[in-house]
């Protein structure tokens, strides 16, 4: 069989759309890069300076936060509406100050509760786009969002081809896409951490780190199930929109 050829988008209002999801994705981690020159550090000297326990366990927490988070995060979505995303910034400040002000102890017990928050802030975007947070496709559609390649990462479009890769859904499904997004997940995390407890900043660090984080996660959200309201609204194939945005993403500024 012929395989179908895919022609390059022309329709000028899905070329538009396009065009500012790419422009939304590359300044996601605008907020994060600003919390890093305030905290005097680099993403790639952040994680060395955690403690070698720390860093050793920080694979098997954020496993176990992200399957505790899957669930209270779907939970919660019978007892709480969804909240914008100004309001989801708030709480999770919050939650990083209280985190930064009890120094490195004090952010690991902070770090599974703002995993949830997070968690919770993507389903709501994918609810506002039209796809239900209850179906076991969409919740994870909603952690592929975290397999993105993190706010600390070069911005270079590589975190596209993971977070749309196809996985079988199954019972174990989920499982396992949580066991193949903890690896990459820890090590943002484990920069967050690191930030997070600056020697003399405290709970203005934590605070600060907790809102970039939020901003970002939630822009690549809307990047994500942007793209995917506009292939079923549009009729494009979503994996040729995906290739056009990529596209866009990586083009020389």
């Amino acid at each position: 069989m012929t395989p179908e050829i895919l022609l390059p988008v022309t329709d000028p209002t899905v070329v538009s759309e396009l065009d500012a999801l790419a422009k939304r994705h590359r300044a996601a981690a605008g907020p994060v890069m600003q919390v890093l020159n305030f905290v005097g550090g680099s993403a790639e000297g952040l994680l060395a300076k955690l403690p070698q326990p720390v860093r050793d366990g920080l694979e098997g927490a954020t496993e176990r936060a992200l399957d505790t988070a899957m669930g209270a995060a779907a939970r919660s979505r019978g007892v709480v509406a969804d909240r914008p995303d100004w309001v989801n910034k708030l709480l999770t400040t919050a939650m990083g100050a209280a985190g930064g002000f009890g120094g490195l102890p004090g952010a690991l017990a902070e770090l599974p509760l703002t995993v949830t928050m997070l968690l919770r802030a993507i389903q709501g975007i994918a609810a506002e786009h039209g796809f239900d947070p209850a179906s076991e496709e969409v919740r994870i559609e909603c952690l592929r969002v975290f397999a993105s390649a993190g706010p600390l990462a070069k911005d270079d479009g590589s975190d596209m081809g993971f977070v749309t890769a196809k996985v079988t859904i199954t019972g174990s499904g989920l499982s396992n896409l949580i066991a193949r997004v903890a690896p990459r997940l820890s090590a943002v995390l484990g920069q967050k951490l690191a930030a997070q407890t600056a020697p003399v900043l405290g709970a203005v660090a934590g605070a600060a780190v907790n809102y970039a984080f939020t901003s970002y996660y939630q822009e690549i959200a809307r990047v994500h199930f942007g793209l995917k309201r506009l292939a079923r609204e549009s009729g494009e194939d979503e994996g040729l929109l995906r290739e056009e945005l990529v596209a866009r993403i990586t083009r020389k500024k």
